[in-house]
Protein backbone atom coordinates (compact mmCIF):
# COMPACT_ATOMS: atom_id res chain seq x y z
CA UNK A 1 0.00 0.00 0.00
CA UNK A 2 3.05 2.55 0.79
CA UNK A 3 4.48 1.60 -2.44
CA UNK A 4 1.17 2.57 -4.38
CA UNK A 5 0.75 5.81 -2.43
CA UNK A 6 4.33 6.84 -2.72
CA UNK A 7 4.49 5.81 -6.78
CA UNK A 8 0.96 7.97 -6.66
CA UNK A 9 2.75 11.21 -5.04
CA UNK A 10 6.09 10.48 -7.73
CA UNK A 11 3.42 10.42 -10.86
CA UNK A 12 1.64 13.38 -9.68
CA UNK A 13 5.16 15.44 -8.99
CA UNK A 14 5.91 14.47 -12.57
CA UNK A 15 2.69 15.82 -14.44
CA UNK A 16 3.24 19.07 -12.25
CA UNK A 17 7.00 19.44 -13.42
CA UNK A 18 5.88 18.42 -17.11
CA UNK A 19 2.73 21.14 -17.23
CA UNK A 20 4.12 23.99 -15.26
CA UNK A 21 7.96 23.77 -15.79
CA UNK A 22 8.38 22.48 -19.60
CA UNK A 23 10.83 24.69 -21.16
CA UNK A 24 7.90 25.63 -23.67
CA UNK A 25 6.39 27.26 -20.77
CA UNK A 26 8.96 28.50 -19.07
CA UNK A 27 10.10 30.48 -22.72
CA UNK A 28 6.87 32.09 -23.16
CA UNK A 29 7.00 33.77 -19.99
CA UNK A 30 9.62 35.93 -21.73
CA UNK A 31 8.58 36.05 -25.36
CA UNK A 32 5.50 37.59 -26.68
CA UNK A 33 4.77 38.95 -30.09
CA UNK A 34 2.86 41.89 -32.00
CA UNK A 35 1.54 40.61 -35.70
CA UNK A 36 2.02 42.85 -38.23
CA UNK A 37 -1.12 43.83 -40.23
CA UNK A 38 -1.97 40.68 -42.32
CA UNK A 39 -0.36 41.75 -45.71
CA UNK A 40 3.02 43.25 -43.97
CA UNK A 41 5.91 41.17 -43.16
CA UNK A 42 9.82 41.64 -42.60
CA UNK A 43 10.30 43.91 -39.88
CA UNK A 44 13.82 45.33 -40.23
CA UNK A 45 14.26 47.33 -37.25
CA UNK A 46 12.49 50.39 -34.92
CA UNK A 47 12.51 53.54 -34.05
CA UNK A 48 11.00 54.67 -30.35
CA UNK A 49 8.81 57.82 -29.47
CA UNK A 50 9.37 59.55 -26.47
CA UNK A 51 6.99 59.19 -23.85
CA UNK A 52 4.46 57.63 -25.65
CA UNK A 53 5.83 54.06 -26.42
CA UNK A 54 5.01 54.11 -29.76
CA UNK A 55 7.04 53.20 -32.22
CA UNK A 56 7.81 52.70 -36.07
CA UNK A 57 8.84 50.39 -37.79
CA UNK A 58 9.30 49.11 -41.98
CA UNK A 59 8.40 46.62 -44.11
CA UNK A 60 8.58 44.39 -47.05
CA UNK A 61 5.99 46.25 -48.97
CA UNK A 62 7.38 49.86 -48.59
CA UNK A 63 5.49 51.62 -45.67
CA UNK A 64 6.18 52.69 -42.65
CA UNK A 65 3.97 51.46 -39.94
CA UNK A 66 3.40 53.11 -36.22
CA UNK A 67 2.24 51.14 -33.36
CA UNK A 68 -0.31 52.12 -30.98
CA UNK A 69 -0.33 49.92 -28.46
CA UNK A 70 -2.64 46.89 -28.27
CA UNK A 71 -5.92 48.88 -28.96
CA UNK A 72 -5.18 50.24 -31.70
CA UNK A 73 -2.30 47.69 -33.62
CA UNK A 74 -0.61 48.88 -36.33
CA UNK A 75 -1.63 51.98 -38.68
CA UNK A 76 0.07 53.06 -42.32
CA UNK A 77 2.45 55.84 -41.29
CA UNK A 78 4.56 56.87 -43.95
CA UNK A 79 6.70 55.52 -47.11
CA UNK A 80 10.03 56.32 -49.06
CA UNK A 81 9.38 56.22 -52.44
CA UNK A 82 7.37 58.58 -54.82
CA UNK A 83 6.27 56.03 -57.31
CA UNK A 84 4.74 53.69 -54.56
CA UNK A 85 0.91 52.98 -54.82
CA UNK A 86 -1.20 50.82 -52.21
CA UNK A 87 -2.91 49.45 -55.37
CA UNK A 88 0.31 48.07 -56.34
CA UNK A 89 2.81 47.63 -53.59
CA UNK A 90 0.31 46.67 -50.01
CA UNK A 91 1.66 43.22 -49.35
CA UNK A 92 3.43 42.92 -52.40
CA UNK A 93 5.99 39.98 -52.33
CA UNK A 94 7.97 40.59 -55.83
CA UNK A 95 11.60 41.35 -55.23
CA UNK A 96 11.87 43.57 -58.42
CA UNK A 97 9.17 46.08 -57.12
CA UNK A 98 11.92 47.04 -54.40
CA UNK A 99 12.70 49.92 -56.73
CA UNK A 100 9.09 51.05 -57.39
CA UNK A 101 7.58 50.40 -53.46
CA UNK A 102 10.62 51.14 -51.68
CA UNK A 103 12.18 49.22 -48.87
CA UNK A 104 13.09 51.33 -45.41
CA UNK A 105 15.05 49.91 -43.12
CA UNK A 106 17.30 51.38 -40.50
CA UNK A 107 15.37 54.26 -38.75
CA UNK A 108 16.18 56.29 -36.66
CA UNK A 109 14.40 59.36 -34.66
CA UNK A 110 16.43 62.95 -33.91
CA UNK A 111 13.80 63.77 -31.02
CA UNK A 112 14.73 68.02 -31.44
CA UNK A 113 13.64 68.00 -34.39
CA UNK A 114 11.03 65.66 -34.38
CA UNK A 115 12.47 64.38 -37.73
CA UNK A 116 12.70 60.45 -38.49
CA UNK A 117 15.13 59.23 -40.78
CA UNK A 118 14.49 56.34 -42.75
CA UNK A 119 17.81 54.23 -44.75
CA UNK A 120 15.71 52.91 -47.70
CA UNK A 121 17.53 50.62 -49.43
CA UNK A 122 16.52 51.84 -52.89
CA UNK A 123 15.73 55.42 -52.33
CA UNK A 124 18.50 56.43 -50.45
CA UNK A 125 17.70 58.84 -47.00
CA UNK A 126 15.09 60.05 -46.41
CA UNK A 127 13.08 62.10 -43.52
CA UNK A 128 9.51 62.20 -42.18
CA UNK A 129 8.03 64.60 -39.92
CA UNK A 130 5.54 63.90 -37.52
CA UNK A 131 2.27 63.82 -40.31
CA UNK A 132 4.53 60.93 -42.12
CA UNK A 133 2.62 60.86 -45.53
CA UNK A 134 5.58 60.29 -48.22
CA UNK A 135 9.03 61.20 -47.41
CA UNK A 136 11.23 63.58 -48.15
CA UNK A 137 14.52 63.17 -50.01
CA UNK A 138 17.65 64.06 -47.54
CA UNK A 139 20.14 62.28 -50.01
CA UNK A 140 20.70 59.67 -52.66
CA UNK A 141 24.60 59.96 -53.69
CA UNK A 142 27.70 60.97 -52.06
CA UNK A 143 30.67 61.71 -53.57
CA UNK A 144 29.43 61.23 -56.93
CA UNK A 145 28.51 57.46 -56.46
CA UNK A 146 24.27 56.65 -55.62
CA UNK A 147 23.39 54.52 -52.65
CA UNK A 148 22.79 51.05 -54.12
CA UNK A 149 22.01 50.10 -50.68
CA UNK A 150 21.47 51.89 -48.00
CA UNK A 151 20.89 49.93 -44.94
CA UNK A 152 21.51 50.86 -41.33
CA UNK A 153 21.15 53.98 -39.75
CA UNK A 154 21.92 56.04 -36.34
CA UNK A 155 21.01 59.68 -35.03
CA UNK A 156 23.49 61.14 -32.65
CA UNK A 157 20.80 63.39 -30.43
CA UNK A 158 23.37 66.11 -29.46
CA UNK A 159 24.49 66.85 -32.56
CA UNK A 160 21.73 65.69 -35.04
CA UNK A 161 24.06 64.31 -37.45
CA UNK A 162 22.87 60.86 -39.19
CA UNK A 163 25.36 58.17 -39.38
CA UNK A 164 23.80 55.42 -41.89
CA UNK A 165 25.42 52.60 -43.96
CA UNK A 166 25.56 51.88 -47.58
CA UNK A 167 25.73 47.79 -48.10
CA UNK A 168 27.39 48.28 -51.56
CA UNK A 169 27.41 50.09 -54.55
CA UNK A 170 27.45 46.58 -56.88
CA UNK A 171 24.60 44.74 -55.42
CA UNK A 172 21.03 46.23 -54.09
CA UNK A 173 19.15 44.59 -51.46
CA UNK A 174 17.84 41.99 -54.54
CA UNK A 175 21.06 40.56 -55.06
CA UNK A 176 22.42 41.15 -51.77
CA UNK A 177 23.36 37.01 -51.35
CA UNK A 178 25.47 37.56 -54.52
CA UNK A 179 27.21 40.23 -52.76
CA UNK A 180 27.84 37.80 -49.95
CA UNK A 181 28.89 34.93 -52.00
CA UNK A 182 31.50 37.47 -53.95
CA UNK A 183 32.86 39.08 -50.65
CA UNK A 184 31.86 42.37 -51.64
CA UNK A 185 33.54 44.93 -49.86
CA UNK A 186 32.46 48.24 -51.65
CA UNK A 187 30.37 49.34 -48.95
CA UNK A 188 30.33 53.30 -47.06
CA UNK A 189 29.94 54.79 -43.60
CA UNK A 190 28.40 57.70 -44.05
CA UNK A 191 27.71 60.81 -41.98
CA UNK A 192 24.74 63.17 -42.76
CA UNK A 193 25.29 66.78 -41.37
CA UNK A 194 21.46 68.25 -41.26
CA UNK A 195 23.19 71.79 -40.14
CA UNK A 196 24.77 72.13 -43.33
CA UNK A 197 23.03 69.88 -45.34
CA UNK A 198 26.42 67.58 -46.50
CA UNK A 199 26.83 63.72 -46.82
CA UNK A 200 30.46 63.13 -45.80
CA UNK A 201 32.45 59.45 -46.67
CA UNK A 202 33.89 58.57 -43.41
CA UNK A 203 34.75 54.84 -44.59
CA UNK A 204 34.79 53.09 -48.20
CA UNK A 205 35.39 49.74 -48.80
CA UNK A 206 33.45 48.05 -46.12
CA UNK A 207 32.53 44.12 -46.66
CA UNK A 208 28.80 44.95 -46.33
CA UNK A 209 28.33 47.42 -43.86
CA UNK A 210 24.86 46.94 -42.21
CA UNK A 211 23.94 48.48 -38.70
CA UNK A 212 25.59 51.60 -37.43
CA UNK A 213 25.44 52.91 -33.90
CA UNK A 214 27.19 56.36 -32.82
CA UNK A 215 28.31 56.25 -28.83
CA UNK A 216 26.52 58.82 -26.52
CA UNK A 217 29.31 61.29 -26.61
CA UNK A 218 29.89 60.95 -30.02
CA UNK A 219 33.35 60.10 -30.23
CA UNK A 220 33.32 57.01 -32.06
CA UNK A 221 30.57 54.74 -34.42
CA UNK A 222 30.45 51.20 -34.51
CA UNK A 223 29.59 49.34 -37.21
CA UNK A 224 28.99 46.11 -38.18
CA UNK A 225 30.20 44.37 -41.43
CA UNK A 226 27.66 41.53 -42.39
CA UNK A 227 30.24 39.71 -44.69
CA UNK A 228 32.91 39.76 -43.08
CA UNK A 229 31.64 38.93 -39.69
CA UNK A 230 33.23 41.46 -38.00
CA UNK A 231 32.55 44.91 -35.69
CA UNK A 232 34.26 48.21 -36.18
CA UNK A 233 34.83 51.55 -33.95
CA UNK A 234 35.26 54.11 -36.03
CA UNK A 235 36.87 57.34 -34.47
CA UNK A 236 35.24 60.65 -34.63
CA UNK A 237 37.35 62.70 -31.88
CA UNK A 238 39.84 62.74 -30.44
CA UNK A 239 43.98 61.59 -30.73
CA UNK A 240 42.54 58.28 -33.06
CA UNK A 241 39.97 60.61 -34.83
CA UNK A 242 39.58 58.91 -38.50
CA UNK A 243 41.06 55.77 -37.80
CA UNK A 244 39.86 52.61 -36.37
CA UNK A 245 40.15 49.45 -35.01
CA UNK A 246 38.37 45.64 -35.07
CA UNK A 247 36.60 45.01 -31.95
CA UNK A 248 35.09 41.74 -32.06
CA UNK A 249 34.36 38.84 -34.55
CA UNK A 250 30.69 37.62 -34.90
CA UNK A 251 28.92 35.73 -37.30
CA UNK A 252 26.57 37.76 -39.33
CA UNK A 253 26.27 41.32 -37.43
CA UNK A 254 23.24 43.55 -38.42
CA UNK A 255 21.74 46.43 -37.13
CA UNK A 256 23.44 47.69 -33.59
CA UNK A 257 21.40 49.95 -31.36
CA UNK A 258 22.34 52.10 -28.23
CA UNK A 259 20.65 51.83 -24.94
CA UNK A 260 20.44 54.03 -22.15
CA UNK A 261 23.69 52.43 -20.32
CA UNK A 262 25.81 53.59 -23.16
CA UNK A 263 26.08 50.34 -24.45
CA UNK A 264 24.48 48.41 -27.41
CA UNK A 265 22.60 45.32 -28.61
CA UNK A 266 23.57 43.62 -31.55
CA UNK A 267 22.00 41.14 -34.08
CA UNK A 268 23.76 38.57 -34.97
CA UNK A 269 23.98 34.66 -35.37
CA UNK A 270 25.82 31.54 -33.93
CA UNK A 271 27.11 28.59 -35.50
CA UNK A 272 25.43 25.37 -33.76
CA UNK A 273 27.27 22.28 -34.15
CA UNK A 274 27.58 20.15 -36.03
CA UNK A 275 25.19 21.00 -38.34
CA UNK A 276 27.25 24.04 -38.62
CA UNK A 277 24.04 25.79 -39.50
CA UNK A 278 23.41 29.53 -37.82
CA UNK A 279 20.89 30.32 -35.19
CA UNK A 280 19.98 34.20 -34.41
CA UNK A 281 21.16 35.68 -31.30
CA UNK A 282 21.02 39.38 -29.30
CA UNK A 283 24.01 40.61 -27.85
CA UNK A 284 24.62 42.70 -25.63
CA UNK A 285 28.17 44.61 -26.13
CA UNK A 286 30.53 47.60 -24.73
CA UNK A 287 32.37 50.34 -27.19
CA UNK A 288 35.12 47.89 -26.84
CA UNK A 289 33.03 44.92 -27.89
CA UNK A 290 33.05 43.06 -24.75
CA UNK A 291 29.97 40.95 -24.69
CA UNK A 292 27.66 41.03 -21.36
CA UNK A 293 25.12 39.51 -22.70
CA UNK A 294 23.66 36.77 -25.15
CA UNK A 295 20.22 36.09 -25.73
CA UNK A 296 19.34 32.89 -28.02
CA UNK A 297 16.34 33.40 -30.04
CA UNK A 298 16.37 29.89 -32.25
CA UNK A 299 13.13 29.02 -30.11
CA UNK A 300 11.12 31.56 -31.56
CA UNK A 301 13.07 32.29 -35.07
CA UNK A 302 14.46 28.85 -35.49
CA UNK A 303 17.09 29.34 -38.59
CA UNK A 304 16.22 32.93 -39.17
CA UNK A 305 18.27 35.38 -38.86
CA UNK A 306 17.23 38.62 -36.96
CA UNK A 307 18.20 41.99 -38.10
CA UNK A 308 17.73 43.91 -35.08
CA UNK A 309 17.47 44.11 -31.33
CA UNK A 310 16.44 46.87 -29.95
CA UNK A 311 15.81 47.61 -25.64
CA UNK A 312 12.88 49.68 -24.51
CA UNK A 313 10.92 50.08 -21.63
CA UNK A 314 12.37 46.69 -20.20
CA UNK A 315 12.40 44.41 -23.07
CA UNK A 316 14.35 43.92 -26.20
CA UNK A 317 12.19 44.47 -29.83
CA UNK A 318 13.63 41.66 -32.08
CA UNK A 319 13.16 42.57 -36.12
CA UNK A 320 13.64 40.08 -38.71
CA UNK A 321 12.88 40.10 -42.60
CA UNK A 322 11.59 36.46 -42.78
CA UNK A 323 8.69 36.85 -39.89
CA UNK A 324 5.38 38.71 -39.76
CA UNK A 325 5.45 39.70 -36.31
CA UNK A 326 7.97 41.47 -33.91
CA UNK A 327 9.40 39.96 -31.13
CA UNK A 328 9.26 40.63 -27.43
CA UNK A 329 11.90 39.38 -25.09
CA UNK A 330 11.09 40.81 -21.31
CA UNK A 331 14.24 40.37 -19.05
Amino acid sequence: MAYIISLRKVTLLSIFIFIFCSPSMVLSQFFSSIQLPPTARGPESFAFELGTGRFYVGVDDGRILQYNGPATGFVDFGYTSGTRSKAVCDGATNPDLGPVCGRPLGLGFHYASSQLYVCDAYVGLVSLDSGGGLANLVSSSAEGEPYRFCNGLDVHQLSGNVFFTDTSTVYDLRNASKGLTANDSTGRLLKYDPNTKRVTVLLKNLTGPAGAAVSQDGTYVLVSNFNSNTTMRYWLQGLRANTYDIISTQARPNNIQGTLAGDFWQAAAMVKQPTQSLVPIGQRINGFGIVTRTVNFEPWYGNNLISGVQEFGGALYVASRYVNFVGVYSF
